[in-house]
């Protein structure tokens, strides 16, 4: 017996088939970005999800792990907080009610970014997370946030204590790639470019409380590539500053909630780079740390045995 799980970022198409054996599999899919644009507009990334949800269901049946299905699951906003809505999670939502209410089995709603907690657990082989406190951080493009995350009997809630003010990690990231000619989403190709930089430099960005700004950023990226700077040690440079402020933002944290453990999820926490400096934490595997539907499948999984 399998739950299904449904999840249509701004990013990523993408269904997950989760068992009781704790085994599981993914099937995404990116949205296509035209060249040198920096990401789509919500009725464009609408259109997109509804066109190829059908083909990830298709690669599941393929694959023959869409048998048995017991329950349906969908992220159907970005994050568990009243008025957060995006449009592209229409998609997800709606096409996994239709496939619930044909299977005649039950539909279980949640949050995309509760789907990251949970993949990032079950791909660390830390699913036992779910079940206490921790610090959780959720980098990716559209989000940068430190949370506070608490067991809510099958799932959990995620209270954002930290973070940026402004642009996420993954923003300055894709608009770093774009000045350095990188194809949009640019986390892969900017770290594989840093990788090649010896360089320390970083700038030092002021941490208010657990809060950091990163907007500032765009302008020294812009001053070093007008200088003549190397591309990959302007990708270091880049890298090396966000890292040193997730981690002095961590170690801020843990003296205000000592000894929790702490899980990084999100599309930026795929960056080696950072992982390196993070030695504290536990991290998704890299193709669970990017926008996926695993996280959904196991929630569902959860709340169909558990209730609420």
């Amino acid at each position: 017996m399998s739950c299904l799980g449904v999840d249509t970022s701004n990013y990523t198409t993408s269904a997950a088939v989760y068992r009781p054996d704790g085994t599981g599999r993914n099937e995404s899919r990116l949205l296509t970005v035209k060249e040198g644009e920096l990401g789509l507009r919500q009725s464009d990334a609408l259109f997109q999800h509804v066109r190829r949800l059908p083909e990830r269901f298709a690669l599941l049946e393929e694959s023959g792990w869409l048998t048995d299905i017991e329950a349906v699951g969908a992220s159907t906003r970005p994050r568990a907080v009243e008025g957060s809505y995006m449009p592209c999670f229409l998609a997800g939502a709606s096409q996994g009610q239709v496939v619930a209410c044909t299977l005649g089995v039950p539909f279980f709603a949640f949050s995309h970014q509760q789907g990251h907690i949970a993949a990032a657990c079950w791909s660390a082989g830390h699913l036992e997370l779910m079940d206490q406190p921790m610090l959780a951080w959720h980098l990716s493009g559209g989000t940068t946030e430190l949370l506070l995350v608490t067991p809510e009997g099958s799932n959990v809630t995620a209270r954002c204590i930290g973070g940026t003010t402004d642009i996420s990690a993954g923003q300055l990231i894709d608009r770093t790639g774009q000045k350095l000619h990188l194809n949009f989403p640019a986390g892969k190709a900017l770290d594989a470019l840093a990788a090649r930089s010896d360089s320390s430099e970083r700038f030092k960005v002021k941490l208010n409380g657990l809060q950091f700004s990163l907007s500032g950023m765009e302008n020294k990226v812009q001053q070093l590539i007008e200088r003549g700077t190397a591309p990959e040690d302007v990708a270091k440079f880049t890298l090396n500053t966000l890292a040193s402020a997730i981690v002095r933002a961590t170690d801020a944290a843990h003296e205000k909630y000592p000894g929790l453990p702490v899980l990084c999820s999100g599309g930026v926490a795929s960056n080696s780079l950072l992982r390196r400096r993070m030695t504290q934490a536990v991290f998704a595997q890299p193709a669970f740390s990017t926008d996926n539907a695993m996280g959904v499948a196991i929630l569902t999984d959860r709340r169909l045995r558990n209730g609420m």
